[in-house]
């Protein structure tokens, strides 16, 4: 077990012992390849790490001494180009086994790592690649995202190299060939090549509302705060397996698919699929590989309740996990009346391991984030910094980052002190989020500050009409704005996609409406309702609430 090395308690008796006790010890000199890859490697050299299935269902297996060995050849090879301490180099590899191998020998190397996505355009790829000044893009077998970083290339003055996995092609490296002409073995760097544990291990580009993309940096201490992660709201189990779905361009890949899963023993279960999600695939697969724990945004979880999850054998799964947006009580319902498993939410962002979430003391509440985190000093505030009363609206606060800095947190954003020192530099973090409290100590998300209604002198989360418009059956999924209107400034609109059997009619969005004014407050419900195929989603699940609203102003200024 490594856990007893940075947890002075690992076992806890309630929650809020948690809360009060749960500590964890930060080495100077971590480094997550060579401190958790490679030492158990030496502990245990047959434990399994990665169970990965290609999009063909074509299994590989590693074990930790297979991901030291590869990522050792892989250290050479980077050398070899040149690639230092502090370089940056992007990964584009969706869930490509290469993935973690690359990952632990940058880690090793001290070079920062960019995780990026497929939908990546030419300009995309270029503005990251001067904003970062990267040294090297490594991208898996697209074709697509190949296109756009060649188009790209020229236009990256820093750029050195481009390289290929899975699949060759003219112009790149190999990846698997030229890690071949390297041995396996490679010495931890020392001096100045050696990583201390406030360098810049990892940047994700994040964006915000307004502005182009940001660089949030995460240090290599970063790992160590994903143990509440992975041990206390996933609560994976060693040498079994974890699935988390996502794709490597996000910052949930780091939450659910390397970090504190692997600090915790468990083994990583990653199936790189293409295309689109397929509820039915993915419940074949848990069902096949009989998966322990399990994480997924609440979209994954709706379309799979459409289909019939009775066929599937999910008895397994000791734990369901949701995260990247609020989970609607109807679907927590659903999957309790399924399995017998109360699903466990968790709230964070890129800029933090788990924020609140219902650990294991907690018995979760249908559509409640849980509970704060133990790493992190949470109050919800009013706009005048004091403490908001229980059932009150408030900013999801980190307080008392000047007195100590929680392990997890970004540590500022990549070549920007100024931006750092305004986000971070006084007492408190605000994560531009907003919830309230219960009386029992419970958290209940409203939503991103931006994306909080304010119609007639009401402010109105999307959250909870969503979640009302999802208990109607002709709903499977909708978001909610504000959409621009002459006379209330704005109002409530509702953008939604039906279930089989159903089409558009003013009878159905009579009947919509009229179902919302049953289910929550009667001034939230729905004046207008646009009917898609599909809503707009970001490759993590995400629903892009902006992109709606941008389109809708658009419309209105014409």
């Amino acid at each position: 077990m490594l856990l007893d090395r940075y947890l002075p308690r690992i076992e806890f008796d309630s929650y809020e012992d948690f809360k009060e006790n749960y500590r964890v010890n930060v080495p100077d000199d971590f480094n997550f390849g060579w401190d958790i890859v490679d030492e158990w490697a030496k502990q245990e050299p047959e434990k399994k790490a990665l169970v990965w299935l290609s999009h063909d269902k074509q299994e590989k297996t590693f074990t930790f001494t297979d991901i030291s060995k590869l990522s050792n050849k892989t250290c050479h090879y980077f050398r070899s180009l040149g690639l230092k301490k502090g370089d940056v180099v992007l990964l584009i590899l969706r869930r490509r086994w290469e993935y973690w191998v690359i990952a632990t020998a940058l880690h090793k190397l001290g070079v920062i790592l960019i995780p990026g996505n497929l939908l990546f355009t030419t300009h995309d790829i270029a503005y990251r690649g001067n904003m970062a000044e990267i040294s090297a893009i490594i991208a898996c077998d697209d074709e697509y995202i190949r296109g756009q970083i060649d188009a790209a290339a020229p236009e990256i003055k820093t750029l050195r190299k481009k390289i290929a996995v899975a699949e060759p092609r003219e112009g790149w490296d190999f990846f698997e060939d030229e890690i071949e002409k390297y041995p396996d073995t490679f010495e931890r760097p020392t001096g100045d090549e050696a990583t201390k544990v406030n360098d810049t291990m990892l940047i994700y580009f994040t964006s915000g509302s307004t502005g182009m993309p940001k660089m949030v940096c995460h240090n290599f201490a970063h790992p160590l705060g994903h143990i509440v992660t992975a041990k206390y709201w996933h609560q994976v189990q060693e040498n079994k397996l974890h699935m988390s779905i996502s794709d490597s361009g996000w910052a949930k890949f780091g939450w659910g698919k390397i970090y504190g899963q692997w600090i915790c023993g468990a083994i990583q279960f990653a199936y790189d699929f293409t295309g689109r999600f397929n509820a039915k695939d993915i419940l074949e697969v848990i069902s096949h590989y009989k998966l322990t724990t399990f994480c997924a945004p609440p979209t994954m979880y709706r379309f799979m309740l459409q289909e019939d999850m009775t066929k599937y054998d999910l008895s397994s799964i000791q734990n369901f996990c949701n995260a990247g947006e609020p989970l609607n009580p109807e679907v927590f319902n659903r999957i309790y009346e399924l399995t017998g498993k109360k699903m466990r939410e968790g709230f964070g962002q890129t800029e933090g391991t788990v924020l609140i979430a219902n650990f294991p003391w907690i018995d979760p509440k249908p559509g409640s984030t849980g509970k704060p985190s133990p790493l992190y000093n949470i109050h919800l505030l009013r706009a005048d910094g004091t403490e908001a009363d229980d059932g009150e609206e408030g900013s999801i606060m980190v307080c008392d980052i000047d007195k100590e800095r929680p392990t997890g947190l970004f540590c500022g954003y990549y070549k920007n002190p100024e931006l750092t020192e305004a986000v971070l530099g006084g007492k408190n973090y605000d994560t531009g989020d907003v919830a309230w409290r219960d009386s029992k100590g419970y958290y209940w998300f409203v939503g991103r500050n931006d994306d909080v209604i304010k119609c007639s002198g009401y402010r109105i989360g999307p959250f909870e009409v969503e979640s009302a418009l999802l208990t109607h059956p002709a709903v499977v999924e909708s978001a909610i704005t504000g959409a621009p209107d002459p006379i209330r400034g704005q109002v409530v609109k509702a953008t939604v996609v039906l279930a089989e059997g159903y089409t558009p009619s003013p009878e159905l969005t009579k009947e919509l409406q009229n179902h919302v004014k049953r289910e929550t407050a009667p001034y939230k419900y729905p004046r207008v309702i646009e009917y898609v195929k599909e809503l707009p989603k970001t490759l993590g699940g995400k629903i892009k609430r902006a992109q709606i609203r941008h389109q809708d102003e658009e419309n209105t200024a014409k």
